[in-house]
């Protein structure tokens, strides 16, 4: 599978498994998720997205225990994470109200307890998850830079940023943002008009796609054109719709990685069949006309 290089020394699979909803599955045992992780790595998924705040605050230890009973995964993975999201559960239950913390503490904190949890020794990429309205970029910059110093993390990110949050904060820093995870999918295209792709484009920035089938909505039975447009690409192809919907960020020049989430296997296993569709500049605008609900003017 082609690799994107973020900044010297990372390199992301250009499909990312995402763990959000890893905790939900009726199976969370080391073996079972270890199952999960070969299923990536036999097609070149190498990288794994996280959040601490995921399943409550579990997901990152069910990964981590895996990873002890099956320690030679760690050299073939990259590990992904996301800190600031302060919610009234796990570690933070007795809190009145969910928030945003940017702060030097609570970022070192939460990359220890992400280390501890992951049961590995380096997180290969650090996000901050959200814009905090209270964050002072000099603060959070210093922290995010001493983070790679220190060897914890390798790379820093963010996530959910606006244009405007991302230079406020990239310019309080020595080390450069590598990305910004933002939702980009056929119904949530907002992001390459609105000038957020163009923004990171410019800066030779690849972004990550969270939700890229839109929470699974996209192939909701009441998106008629969309359903029949991705149904006729898929059967030409001879692959399913999602991977239809895949392919077309694939297709966008600014190199964008879907970070998709599943529990069932069979569908892991399916990542890779975007790759094998043909997404012509006509296939591709004939999607996004179903996406806007007409053709381009």
């Amino acid at each position: 599978m082609e690799r994107v290089e973020l900044t010297v020394g990372l390199e992301l699979s250009r499909i990312v498994y995402g763990m959000w909803r890893l905790a939900d599955d009726r199976d969370t045992s080391p073996s079972h998720i270890q199952a999960k992780i070969e299923a990536c790595l036999e097609q070149g998924v190498t990288s794994f997205d996280h959040a601490d705040i995921y399943g409550r605050y579990t997901t990152e230890a069910l990964f981590g225990a895996a990873l002890k009973a099956a320690p030679h995964l760690r050299g073939q993975i990259e590990v992904i994470t996301k800190c600031g999201i302060v919610a009234k559960s796990g570690p933070f239950a007795d809190r009145r109200v969910n928030h945003y913390d940017s702060s030097p503490a609570h970022i070192a904190a939460s990359i220890d307890r992400s280390l501890r949890n992951l049961a590995v020794e380096r997180i290969d990429l650090l996000l901050i998850h959200r814009p905090d309205l209270l964050m002072d970029p000099f603060d959070t910059g210093r922290a995010l830079d001493e983070a790679v110093a220190s060897g914890k993390v390798r790379a820093v990110g963010v996530s959910n940023f606006r244009p405007h949050d991302w230079q406020l904060l990239e310019s309080a820093m020595d080390n450069p943002l590598v990305t910004n995870q933002i939702e980009i999918s056929l119904l949530a295209h907002t992001p390459l008009t609105n000038g957020d792709v163009a923004f990171l484009q410019e800066r030779g920035v690849a972004p990550m796609a969270w939700s890229p089938l839109a929470g699974g909505s996209l192939l909701s039975s009441g998106l008629s054109r969309m359903n029949e447009t991705l149904e006729e690409v898929a059967a030409r192809d001879g692959v399913d719709p999602t991977a239809v919907a895949i392919a077309w960020l694939l297709a966008h020049p600014a190199c964008i990685l879907p970070v998709l989430g599943t529990n069932t296997l069979a569908r892991i296993k399916t990542f890779s069949d975007a790759f094998r569709v043909t997404m012509d500049r006509e296939t591709w605008y004939l999607l996004y006309a179903a996406a806007l609900g007409q053709d381009v003017p």
